[in-house]
């Protein structure tokens, strides 16, 4: 954790005098805003601000930029990349306050949100229009948030990222300009795709203070599915079959009978202990029935057995959200642990080699790993269950990692598939990408002189 310091004075009078009493040093928000769901240590912003408006966050840039402080953008706290992290102190800006849903265009399918809308609340406010915004990374996430890092989820194979999905920003820059990226349009070849630049860039060129992104029409029919397996190939091979085939499957994750077996635990559910498809179908009545017999006859040539299905809204849901507490689940095969989570992503056709030799590591492992992911775009995560304070267990999972990372670059894959860099995977992306992290660098020198954007995340650059 870094070391508690007070701001000085002028600095906190001119926040006071834009904010008032939405201002805080208040040692428990402070700690609150200095974590996330990382293993990284602590670290504290000196100040907590709750702009109201695209305007205040422009306010509070300056102050900040005139003293050299850094600024650290924060939604809800979900990252497990240690974005939030305040690691040279300075200036959170908590966008929870500004969270009202602007303008929805039905007609154009899309809409414009402020940073802090979060994705259950905004399918929640435009459900009425029979649209829905797909993008689901699993935490209620903040739309800002997820566009800082280009987060995506298990609908991303048939619905993209947010890469795809974000047709528009508007940022406060470090110099303290208050810029829009791009128009409303689907298409444009009008000069550098700036809007592209700021997503994923994770708080460190900018803050984003409106996001415009698309919507979709919600189907008419949704069904899901369980299915397991023998072991894990069958289960991807299945998925990577269904994708050569074109079947446009909407959800397909695969997890590992360690991870079933924690969601038992968790949910005090029944469901096998085997490697495991969860899958969803959207379209037509006819069009998912037909989608779901192609996908099961293709499981059943790859093991797969005892489909259970899930066509109600409610039971629907009911097995979403046990996928979507994996997470959780998983911590407590290891109460008290804290997980590293991997992020590889590979090319589909490479995606069962990466998995089944990961699966030998993990049985050499000394620790619990669940093993589950997105299978439909070859993205999958390991849980590396560590004790906090054994050094022997940090060196063993940064060795695991490491491991996981060098078998999916040499796959020609990446080192994260949604999750981010952050703090801790600056040296796989020089690793990953050469010479292009140096024009990273010198885009952000560009941009951010001063190093006052979320200094210490993305790329090595000091100060």
């Amino acid at each position: 954790m870094n070391q508690p310091r007070e701001l000085d004075a002028s600095v906190l009078d001119e926040l006071r005098a834009l904010l008032g009493d939405r201002v805080t040093t208040s040692r428990g928000v402070r700690e609150h805003h200095g974590k996330d769901e990382s293993s990284f240590p602590s670290a504290l912003p000196d100040a907590v601000a709750f702009p109201l408006s695209t305007e205040e966050a422009r306010d509070i840039v300056n102050i900040c930029r005139r003293r050299r402080l850094p600024v650290i953008p924060y939604g809800v706290g979900t990252s497990i990349e240690g974005h939030v992290l305040a690691t040279s102190g300075g200036v959170c800006i908590d966008f929870s306050r500004m969270n009202k849903v602007l303008r929805v265009n039905v007609e154009d399918m899309d809409v414009t949100v402020q940073p802090g809308v979060t994705r259950k609340q905004l399918n929640e406010e435009i459900r009425h229009t029979g649209l829905f915004f797909p993008v689901d990374p699993g935490a209620d996430a903040t739309i800002g948030g997820m566009a800082s890092t280009r987060a995506s989820g298990t609908n991303a194979v048939r619905y993209g990222t947010m890469r795809e999905n974000v047709l528009s920003l508007t940022v406060v820059t470090a110099d303290g300009r208050i810029m829009r990226t791009s128009r409303r349009s689907r298409k444009s070849a009008a000069g550098y795709d700036l809007t592209r630049l700021f997503v994923g860039a994770e708080g460190t060129l900018g803050v984003i203070t409106e996001v415009t992104v698309r919507l979709y029409a919600i189907p008419e029919a949704i069904s899901a599915a369980v299915c397991s397996f023998k072991d894990m190939a069958g289960a991807v091979d299945t998925v990577i079959q269904t994708l050569q085939s074109g079947i446009p499957i909407a959800r397909s994750e695969a997890l590992c009978a360690t991870t079933m077996r924690a969601i038992n635990a968790y949910n005090k559910s029944a469901y096998k202990e085997q490697p495991t498809l969860w899958l969803e179908f959207h379209g037509t009545e006819a069009g998912v029935v037909e989608q779901a017999e192609q996908v099961q006859e293709i499981a059943r040539e790859h093991g797969g057995e005892g489909f259970e299905w899930a066509t109600k809204p409610e039971d629907r849901n009911r097995l979403w959200s046990a996928r979507h507490q994996a997470y959780f689940a998983g911590l407590q095969l290891r109460p008290g642990s804290r997980a590293i989570s991997t992020d590889v992503c590979v090319p589909i056709s490479r995606l069962t080699e990466c998995i089944v030799e990961t699966m030998r590591d993990i049985e050499q492992a000394s620790m619990p790993i669940p093993l589950f992911g997105h299978v439909g775009d070859g993205n999958f995560h390991c849980m590396i269950l560590v004790r906090p304070d054994s050094a022997e267990d940090l060196a063993e999972a940064r060795a695991f990692n490491e491991r996981v990372v060098n078998r999916a670059l040499a796959m020609e894959g990446t080192c994260t598939g949604e999750h981010g860099i952050g703090l801790g995977k600056i040296a796989s992306l020089k690793k990953e990408l050469g010479e292009a992290v140096d024009l990273m660098v010198a885009i952000k020198r560009t941009l951010d002189p001063d190093n006052i954007m979320n200094p210490g995340k993305v790329v090595p650059l000091a100060g």
